[in-house]
């Protein structure tokens, strides 16, 4: 017994000692302290030892035992010693290193334009009003004077929410005035930008989803004057001092007279070019006084106020503003495209 233990303490500590790994080590003390491990199994044939024998056994056994659990701990120690050292070599930092610079982004280009006319805006006196973009036919065609047969409120043109065509993603940014002037009385100033939504094929110059800045200006005394006013005042902030406006008659439900507004175009100055067909002018908004009907429905007086209102694209003033021939490019998401407006 006691020559047979010595040698299961040799072979133990040899092997243990030997062992590369932390698995290695736990199937060593497996095969030698487990259940079913040599020690255990020598420890079951003390039985068969004379009463005389078994004690110096039994101390031997418990040497044997204390020497294996000691090689282990020490073993384990010297492995997870190891493997901290290659770990920390493995991934050593030379502060000496310059560090990697963190890329700022930046701005989209319409919000670039949208934050810089709103800015103009605020400067001459407008507050910026916001507004539902799921809203009611109520507001966003009858509170503007819209008659039932336009073609604005055919299926074909309106994100309809309801069979009974009374809620749809708005179509502009308008309704936001109506509703102001129904909780606000003259003078009134504001601006109110958004995205809007309209039954458009994608191309070059339509999208389903688009930004507009809609403004509105009541009170006493306001005149098609004032309007042309604000209006060249913002081109000359967006376009230079040298950008020219032309006023075109249109109609608009809303408004009485109506205007469209045209910009000498920013890239040929008015020659002619590809980007304005050879007309030598881009069409940017529609304007004009607001009519007495949507006056009167809100509770304002025609005789007494006057007012004028518009409307502009935002991704219309981007393209003019940076000279961008496709609508796409601002959706698409290239940084290729957009890391040109830093």
């Amino acid at each position: 017994m006691k020559a047979t233990l010595e040698k299961l303490r040799s072979s133990a500590l040899g092997e243990i000692d030997s062992s590369g790994d932390i698995a290695e080590l736990e199937s060593l003390r497996v095969r030698y302290l487990g259940k079913k491990g040599g020690l255990t199994a020598m420890l079951r044939q003390m039985g068969s030892l004379s009463a005389s024998e078994r004690p110096a056994a039994g101390a031997l056994a418990n040497s044997v035992r204390a020497d294996i659990e000691s090689a282990l701990a020490a073993r384990l120690k010297g492995i997870e010693a190891s493997a901290l050292s290659e770990k920390l070599l493995r991934e050593k930092i030379d502060v000496t290193v310059p560090g990697k610079r963190a890329e700022a982004g930046h701005r989209h280009p319409m919000s670039i334009v949208l934050d810089e006319t709103r800015d103009i805006f605020i400067g001459m006196g407008f507050a910026v009003a916001e507004g539902p973009e799921v809203e009611l036919s109520l507001y966003d065609f009858d509170k503007l004077n819209i008659p039932p047969n336009h073609t604005v409120r055919e299926w074909s043109d309106t994100f309809y929410i309801t069979e009974d065509e009374s809620v749809h993603l708005r179509c502009q940014t308008s309704p936001v005035q109506v509703r102001y002037m129904e909780a606000h009385r003259p003078p009134i100033r504001i601006i109110s930008p958004g995205r809007v939504f309209r039954r458009d094929e994608v191309d070059a110059s339509h999208s389903p989803m688009f930004h507009q800045i809609e403004g509105l200006v009541v009170d006493r005394g306001i005149t098609l004057g004032d309007l042309k006013g604000t209006l060249n005042a913002l081109v000359g902030h967006l376009y230079g001092e040298g950008a020219k406006t032309r006023f075109r008659p249109h109609h608009f439900p809303f408004t009485e007279p109506s205007c469209e507004v045209d910009v000498r175009c920013v890239v040929c100055g008015g020659t002619g070019c590809r980007v304005c067909k050879g007309e030598g002018w881009l069409e940017l908004l529609g304007a004009g006084m607001v009519h007495p009907k949507v006056l009167a429905g809100v509770g304002i007086d025609p005789d007494e106020y006057s007012g004028f209102a518009f409307g502009i694209g935002v991704e219309r003033m981007t393209m003019l503003r940076y000279r961008i021939d496709d609508m796409r490019l601002l959706y698409e998401n290239d940084l290729r495209f957009l890391e040109q407006f830093e």
